[in-house]
């Protein structure tokens, strides 16, 4: 139960629980919804006038940013009007600066022009200059090739004088050798085998004297008189060019079976000697004149080359003293001449490996054919000493000979400087400046 006091009365009265409770309800919903419609119409209130606050602040504001712009825009409209009046102003100054510079770009234009029309005078005036000096370049070469023609001419005449005259000579042996074979039949007849070593000697040197001194002025051949080395040979050939120059040198040994004891000698036993004595005299080559090895096939067949047991050395029988003679003699002025040659090349600073083989190989072959002539003339000698009954062969032998002779001479003719220089890339291509070989 509760006890409760009107409050217009100021009795109390009492009520039990669920009474209470409504009572309760009731006041709490009324004070609730009137505190509720209190509080709404306070809020509308408040909200009514912080609208009003804010719209004045907001018409307050906007009146205010409204005037910025607008003085923003003033200031604005300022600045554009003042820049218009700066561009105008740059444009005038530009437009007057690009008058000047076209006023200025035409008289470059009109200097250069002048400058090119004076280019071109003294372009012209180059032109003119280098085919001036073009026209005496071609003067120039043209006389070089036409003075090289006739060099190439000369050389072909020289070539061809020379194989004559070797011919010449190659006849005047053939003579001078068939001499010798009647000379050597009448000896055979005359005198022994055993032609002792003095006889020998005295043989060679009557020999030289008649047949080879009218041929070389210039020669020396004596006895080898200087001991002083402890060892000497028979004789001394030498023979100098016009010049004084010394271009062959040959040491002679002459022996036979009567210069020495009973005891037999073969040929080799004097290599050594004859070598030592070559070089302490300093001589060219060496040539051992010798009876020694009668039925020897290999010494009784002509002029052998032993080089290959000494440097530069020969054995021969007397019969051919003189042509071995006259073949040193004719290949070491060959080789003079063309050593001359080479030295003349090698000082104007030209390649002349090439060449110097060319030549060379020209004296080889040029040797091997005259060699091979000598052969011929051996073996007809040799067949004229075994009888008389050989004479076709021997006719064989000297047309063979003289075939072997032609073809040497016809290497002669053909000598040219563009065979010479086929493989000398150096020379070919001077002389293919200058045109010498559209010309041979």
């Amino acid at each position: 139960m509760k006890e409760l006091i009107c409050p217009n009365c100021h009795k109390s009265f009492v009520v039990d629980e669920a009474d209470y409770a409504s009572i309760a309800n009731q006041v709490k919903n009324e004070e609730f919804h009137a505190e509720v419609d209190r509080r709404i119409s306070e809020l509308h209130e408040r909200h009514k006038a912080e609208e009003q606050l804010v719209a004045a602040n907001v018409e307050k504001r906007f009146q205010g940013e409204l005037g910025r712009k607008e003085m923003a825009l003033k200031e604005m409209e300022s600045q554009i009007a003042q820049l218009r009046g700066e561009l105008n102003a740059i444009e005038g100054k530009k437009k007057a600066e690009l008058t000047l510079a076209l006023a200025d770009k035409d008289k470059q234009i009109v200097a250069l022009h002048s400058t090119i029309n004076e280019s071109e005078d003294k372009l012209k005036l180059a032109v003119m200059e280098e085919q001036r000096k073009a026209d005496d370049g071609k003067r120039c070469m043209e006389a070089a090739i036409a003075q090289l023609k006739l060099d190439v001419q000369l050389e072909r005449q020289q070539a061809i004088q020379t194989a004559n005259a070797m011919k010449e000579q190659y006849e005047l042996k053939l003579k001078t050798m068939q001499e010798q074979v009647d000379y050597y039949k009448d000896l055979k007849t005359r005198m022994s085998t055993k032609m002792i070593g003095e006889t020998l000697e005295i043989h060679c040197s009557t020999l030289f004297n008649q047949m080879m001194r009218p041929l070389l002025p210039n020669a020396y051949f004596e006895k080898d008189n200087d001991a002083s080395s402890g060892s000497k040979g028979d004789f001394i050939f030498r023979d100098f060019a016009n010049d004084g120059t010394e271009y062959v040198s040959i040491m002679f040994e002459m022996k036979n079976e009567a210069d020495e004891t009973a005891a037999k000698h073969k040929n080799e036993d004097f290599f050594k000697k004859l070598d030592a004595d070559r070089q302490t005299k300093g001589c060219e080559f060496a040539v051992l004149v010798s009876l020694l090895e009668p039925d020897s096939e290999l010494y009784n067949g002509g002029i052998v080359d032993v080089s290959y047991r000494y440097d530069k050395m020969y054995v021969v029988r007397p019969q051919f003293f003189l042509p071995i003679i006259s073949l040193l003699v004719q290949t070491s002025k060959k080789s003079q001449e063309y050593k001359q040659q080479l030295a003349i090349a090698r000082s104007q600073s030209i390649d002349v490996t090439n060449f110097e083989n060319q030549l060379l190989d020209f004296q080889s072959k040029f040797g091997d054919n005259y060699r091979r002539a000598s052969e011929k003339f051996q073996t007809a000698i040799g067949e004229i000493d075994k009888s008389i009954q050989h004479l076709q062969k021997i006719k064989e032998a000297l047309i063979g000979s003289e075939n072997n002779l032609r073809l040497a001479n016809e290497k002669a003719k053909s000598l040219t400087i563009k065979k010479l220089t086929r493989n000398n890339p150096t020379m070919k291509e001077k002389f293919a400046e200058v045109g010498a070989f559209g010309a041979s």
